[in-house]
């Protein structure tokens, strides 16, 4: 997997600034804990820290290559799954590898292929090649986004990394939030390319990014389009199973311990069931592990959000798949520790997280860790087949805005706020909704048509490539994030392109074809679940119950509310002081998720020290 930064100046030498490149790279050391390095050239300098995957010890980086017109150097991180039949393709093609790994084979392909190679990468990527022969910065993200990559122009030249922290080790770059940063973490909302921070921008995913003395300059190389699906339901089923099937046999290799992540929903029962099969196959066990709470069998209180504990279900998938499972139980100690959510808040460069599921996404991740590396994940599902609730209630579907949104207005998602957190003056100025019909219309605008289907098929046609090309990747960033704070790499299969062109081109009656959501799922790997899992309803990732927690967290607001900081310019101090004094048992699920962000924006204005202007 790996964390990757860097440095072009055209006025400069960079081989002077060791020191700046060292500590933007030592930022990252949580992404790649097992070596690092750096590479200088005259105006470019890469760094790089790694988490070994593949080759372990040939895959050294940043990665150089030799050419009669230049030096040509890589710094990457992810993985590309396909790197077996390209690096065949490559020395029919002349190429001469000194290792085994998918980096020298992408660095080879560039020299063949130049930008060009994006197109023929499967797989999850960022990476950065620095082109002597042209004297250019070649940045690349993979089509879905599920590696981040973050850029900033400077006076002469950019700025890149994995992360932003790592761009504000650089003295160039300062941390500023305007308005614009603010109003988009409090809507939940971020247009593609934008991020909280001033000057700091994001690699579009299915991009590649260009830098040279005439300046930045940015081509597509992917994105959704629309197209007539003419396979009939059965055949759609079975080439959905054949995808899955490919794809999960590719992630699974890998040279160190490899596991699922298994919460006992159709999604990641779905890549058990593969990944059992293969494993099985090659007479080897497959490791599975899933997230509890202390004390939560006996104490689980079904709610319209979460009907069923996923513990039970897990249970039966690992019996039913015969993997090795685990459940990495949590107690509410851990899930409150101020000093865990700082490292989350930390770990993903802003206060916009999901309270309790982030800390306990980073301890299930952290405790996985000590015995895995690589661990695939069921996410990305929902939005490919279609398999949020909200995308099936008819307000959600007729909204006039984005339906995650929609979705909190009319209490079908856990994960609203309640709006009266906020400083009312702060609230005023940045109107949160005030640029959100202009980011709606815009995303909107992207979807083609298809002539043939009906106002309502290319309406859901609408609301999938909203959450494919926006909700998704906000998901996928915090996945990333948690995990690799941990140096552990997650993989996540349904974000194949294969597959997400193949059935976001799929209608949407096929899609529901047996009357519930995710029917080609179902439908596809039937034959691998048990009974239970395949009659499960939906349920997202669990949030703790335990009073104990809600208590912890009142105690820290208390503490908070005593003091004078920076948080009140965008917290109210008198929401706060009421929530701490309500019973922790009658705090609504926004007002304890108001609770955990007015805490993590705390922790973030105290680590960051942002410069707000508002």
């Amino acid at each position: 997997m790996c964390g990757i930064a860097g440095w072009i100046a055209y006025e400069r030498d960079l081989a002077q600034e060791t020191t700046t490149l060292d500590d933007m790279v030592r930022t990252l050391t949580g992404r790649g804990p097992d070596a690092g390095g750096s590479w200088i050239d005259g105006p470019a300098a890469l760094g790089h820290r790694r988490l070994a995957i593949i080759d372990l010890e040939g895959g050294v980086q940043p990665m150089e290559a030799a050419t009669p017109d230049g030096r040509v150097a890589l710094t990457y991180s992810g993985e590309v799954y396909n790197f077996r039949e390209l690096r065949e393709e490559l020395r029919g093609r002349g190429h001469r590898f000194r290792t085994s790994s998918d980096t020298e084979v992408v660095l080879r392909a560039y020299l063949e292929w130049g930008e060009a190679t994006a197109s023929r990468l499967n797989g999850m990527y960022a990476f950065a090649v620095w082109d002597g022969r042209a004297q250019k910065l070649v940045m690349v993200r993979d089509r879905m986004g599920v590696k981040p990559l973050f850029y900033h122009r400077t006076a002469d030249g950019v700025l890149f990394a994995s992360e932003p922290k790592a761009i504000f080790a650089n003295p160039l770059a300062k941390p500023v939030v305007s308005a614009r940063g603010l109003r988009e973490f409090i809507a939940f909302n971020r247009p593609p390319g934008e991020t909280i921070w001033d000057g700091v921008a994001e690699v579009v995913p299915g991009t590649v990014v260009t830098v040279d003395r005439g300046g930045i300059r940015s081509h597509t190389y992917w994105r959704l389009e629309s197209r007539e699906h003419t396979d009939d339901l059965d055949t759609t089923v079975e080439r959905v199973r054949d995808l899955l099937d490919d794809t999960v046999a590719r992630q699974l290799v890998a040279d160190v311990p490899t596991c699922v992540l298994l919460s006992g929903g159709l999604d990641s029962s779905a890549i058990t069931g593969l990944a059992a099969a293969h494993r099985t196959a090659e007479g080897r066990p497959l490791n599975t592990f899933a997230v509890d709470f202390t004390g939560e069998s006996a104490h689980f209180v079904p709610t319209g959000v979460h009907g069923s504990r996923d513990a039970d279900f897990a249970t039966a998938m690992a019996r039913h798949a015969g993997s090795e499972h685990t459940d990495i139980v949590l107690d509410p100690t851990s899930l409150a520790d101020p000093e865990v959510r700082r490292r989350v808040v930390i770990a993903r460069d802003s206060p916009a997280g999901l309270g309790d599921m982030d800390v306990s996404l980073y301890l299930l991740f952290r405790a996985i860790r000590e015995r895995s590396t690589v661990a695939l994940s069921g996410e990305a599902a929902d939005e490919v087949f279609g398999g949020y609730g909200w995308l099936h209630n008819p307000a959600v579907q007729q909204g006039d805005t984005f339906p995650w949104i929609t979705a909190g207005m009319i209490g079908a998602t856990p994960n609203t706020q309640p709006v009266e957190m906020y400083n009312l003056d702060t609230l005023i100025a940045l109107n949160p909704l005030e640029t959100l019909a202009d980011h709606y219309a815009t995303a909107v605008a992207e979807v083609g048509r298809v002539d043939s289907e009906s106002p309502h098929e290319h309406r859901m046609r609408v609301l999938s490539h909203l959450h494919l090309t926006r909700f998704l990747r906000m998901m996928l960033d915090r996945k990333d994030r948690m995990s690799m704070a941990v140096g552990l790499e997650v993989r996540v299969p349904f974000c194949d392109h294969r597959l997400v062109e193949y059935v976001y081109n799929t209608p949407w009656s096929m899609k529901t074809y047996d009357g519930r959501e995710k029917s080609l799922l179902r439908g596809a790997t039937r034959s691998l679940l048990p009974q239970s899992v395949i009659e499960r309803v939906k349920s997202p990732y669990p949030v703790v119950q335990d009073r104990r927690y809600a208590e912890a967290l009142q105690q820290h607001a208390k503490q908070l509310v005593g003091e004078d900081g920076p948080v009140f310019q965008i917290v109210s101090r008198d929401w706060l002081a009421e929530s701490v004094k309500a019973a922790p048992e009658s705090l609504t699920a926004a007002a304890r998720n108001g609770l955990e962000r007015a805490l993590d924006t705390a922790i973030w204005l105290d680590a960051y020290r942002p410069d707000i202007r508002m």
